[in-house]
């Protein structure tokens, strides 16, 4: 009976070892499946910083300002009108006109932006410069006369350039009065070249009345071939006679 006992009782204790450590190792493999915890997000990356200034900031014409910049957190840097520059540094520039740099720093956090304004004081104009030329000497520069054909008292095509120029200086200049005198080459008779010098004068005259200068301020005369401006017997000579002539009259 004794020796009965003693086999129940380690059986029991067998079973009983055996049940505990099935236990263990159950809870073992039940606590070996819980997954970790996630690890905590990285931070956020830090957004840019930038500062520009000029000095000086004000400039007369001709004159330069170094710019001066500092940036953190910034990867790319540029200025407009200079391009990529460092992340800090400075430059010396000289603008032309007034103007606004604008830096644009870029990075992992973003965008930043700074600005400097450079002002350049306007030049002085230049000083008026007092004009000593009389009114008849400008009407000698700018007054030419009127040359004609042989035989004719027609203004021809090459003329009419000339023609409105003297007339558009004439309607700027509405004081002066002028004489217009018609000449003639030493061809043919006084009494025929004093008639074509007066229709070559009159020509003239009615050509810059169209052209808008009142009669009133306009004479003629005709000299004819007497008073010549060339007197050698040529083409090219007599080409200068044949002409209507500008004297100035105030």
């Amino acid at each position: 009976m004794k020796h009965a006992i003693t086999a129940t009782t380690r059986m029991t204790r067998w079973l009983t070892l055996l049940f505990a450590l099935g236990t263990i190792m159950l809870l073992g493999a039940c606590a070996k499946k819980v997954a970790p915890p996630p690890p905590p997000p990285p931070p956020a990356p830090t957004a840019p910083t930038a500062s520009l200034s000029a000095n000086p900031n004000n400039l007369d014409p001709g004159q330069s300002t170094t710019l001066t910049w500092q940036t953190t957190n910034a990867t790319d840097v540029s200025i407009e009108g200079i391009g990529l520059v460092d992340t800090s540094g400075s430059r010396q520039v000289t603008p032309v006109d007034s103007t606004t740099y604008h830096l644009i720093a870029k990075g992992a956090g973003g965008t930043q932006d700074a600005t400097a304004r450079v002002t350049v004081n306007r030049a002085p104009a230049p000083p008026t410069t007092v004009s000593n030329t009389t009114e008849q000497e400008l009407f000698a520069q700018n007054v030419k006369d009127i040359y004609f054909d042989y035989d004719k008292y027609d203004v021809r095509a090459s003329e009419q350039g000339s023609l409105q120029r003297d007339a558009q200086f004439l309607q700027q200049h509405p004081n002066i009065h002028i004489t217009i005198e018609g000449y003639c080459d030493e061809r043919g008779s006084t009494e025929y070249n004093l008639a074509l010098g007066t229709n070559r004068a009159d020509a003239v005259k009615n050509a810059l009345i169209q052209a808008g200068l009142a009669g009133d301020r306009i004479k003629t005369f005709s000299y004819g071939k007497e008073k010549p401006f060339c007197t050698e017997s040529n083409e090219s000579c007599w080409q200068q006679n044949r002409r209507g002539h500008f004297v100035y009259e105030k």
